[in-house]
């Protein structure tokens, strides 16, 4: 098979992106979930939930550090995998990028250091405000992020002029018709991906040991988080989908394996998408698609993919991606279902599972992580072949770095995003089996 240097760009590209929406996701979920902890401690009194908050903390900024980490690969590889691009674009994209930097620069010099570091200096209340100001400045810049990525989809509120991107509304740049499907999930996704880390490694911890109270709160805090997110991710995906099927058919098409417009399209379960032949090999299918999952025509027909010969995305793996997405989200949803309705009377305790039902949470710590970057996946390949969707190609944008040395980059780049992703893990669990050091206020009795 013949991999051009546009096909390793991509894949080295949204390689990166992944690692850190990853990590940027659990970062984001935990510190909503570290606030919460606080305030019920000092609503309260109970012990459990400073204990909780004093092992959790621990995995925030370990997630933090390395999403603000994973920021600077990703920057370098905007400008020098995709040069033409920012200077198309630069107009728009930059000030958004600057404002997200800020946020983050602001948030890291004002308050996460008092957050981690200063709980025995400051008072209480000061502490859980500096945790809430966190919690409040990840999500801006979230907010931030996902107007960068929403506009290359819909790219609003400017007009091309001589090649370049002249920006003539700010309000309609950042509120394009992409962005309220696009932060929601991205929002959404976050929750899960650290609401199944915390139901998943507290039921390792339940495996190892009889649970203790900060231990039980934090799968309280993770079930009830799934179950709420998995709720709100649906009724937001569909709202994406119908979206898509309006905006971006090709991506539907894709996603769906819709060959050619005019035959009845159906829910394609399974299959390998042939280009060469258009057609789905070995394909598994069900009933017929509703009307809005796809695009239509200005007859009314459904649009498959020979209405876009040439301006494909790559079909195999936006197809696969997305049943990657779903299926992921199809087991969040049965194990998140079925362990609330078991322990709904006992006040979701996990010590009422049995043995092989905690194994199955534990197993499915990642789901929600997995279901991120398939997500990711879905989004950004589907959109393909363009950089700025309708306008700018990733032909156009890429430039000229040779194959071997972007095949080099790539393996070294994905090894150490495994090793460092192997080392998150192994510190998750190190902290989950050991507990951490108590904090004791200064000038306290030892």
């Amino acid at each position: 098979m013949d991999v051009t240097p546009l096909s390793l760009a991509r894949v080295h590209f949204l390689a990166s992106l992944g690692f850190f929406a990853l990590f940027l996701a659990i970062a984001l979920a935990l510190a909503w979930v570290l606030l919460l902890f606080k305030i019920q401690a000092r609503r309260t009194g109970a012990p459990g939930w400073t204990a909780a908050y004093r092992l959790w903390v621990r995995l925030f900024a370990l997630a933090f550090v390395l999403a603000l980490a994973a920021c600077v690969p990703l920057l370098f590889q905007l400008g020098a995998l995709w040069p033409i691009l920012m200077e198309r674009v630069g107009n728009v994209l930059g000030p958004l990028l600057g404002f997200a930097v800020v946020t983050v620069f602001v948030l890291k010099s004002c308050f996460l250091g008092v957050m981690l570091f200063g709980q025995r200096r400051v008072s209480d209340l000061a502490h859980t405000l500096s945790v809430g100001m966190v919690a409040a400045g990840l999500l801006l810049a979230t907010f931030w992020l996902a107007a960068m990525v929403s506009w290359t989809h819909a790219p609003a509120g400017a007009v091309l002029v001589d090649g370049r991107y002249v920006l003539l509304d700010w309000v309609e740049a950042v509120f394009n018709p992409a962005m309220p499907w696009l932060f929601a999930s991205l929002v959404l996704a976050s929750a899960l991906t650290g609401a199944f880390l915390l139901v998943g490694v507290s039921a390792w911890q339940a495996l190892q040991r009889p649970p203790a109270d900060a231990e039980r709160m934090a799968f309280r805090v993770g079930l009830r988080l799934a179950g709420v997110a998995l709720a709100l991710q649906v009724a937001a995906a569909t709202g994406a989908a119908q979206w898509i099927a309006q905006a971006q058919p090709a991506k539907a098409a894709a996603a769906a394996g819709y060959w050619h417009g005019g035959e009845t399209a159906r829910w394609v379960l399974f299959g390998w998408p042939d280009a060469a032949g258009q057609r789905n090999r070995a394909e598994m299918a069900l009933g017929r698609l509703p009307d809005w999952w796809l695009g239509r025509s200005a007859e009314g027909g459904q649009l498959g993919l020979d209405a876009y010969s040439g301006m494909l995305p790559p079909v195999a793996a936006t197809f696969w991606s997305f049943r990657i997405m779903v299926l992921a989200g199809l087991a969040m949803i049965v194990l998140a279902g079925l362990t609330l309705l078991r322990l709904h009377r006992r006040r979701l305790d996990p010590a009422g599972l049995p043995r092989a039902w905690l194994h199955g949470l534990s197993a499915g710590t990642w789901l929600g992580g997995l279901a991120l970057l398939a997500g990711w996946g879905y989004m950004e390949l589907g959109r393909q072949p363009y950089a700025v969707y309708a306008t700018v190609t990733v032909t156009e944008a890429a430039g000229d770095i040779p194959a071997g040395l972007l095949a080099g980059s790539l393996a070294a780049h994905l090894a150490l995003y495994g090793l460092l992703f192997a080392a998150f893990v192994r510190m998750t669990y190190h902290a989950a089996r050991y507990g951490v050091v108590p904090v004791r206020k200064a000038g306290a009795r030892p």
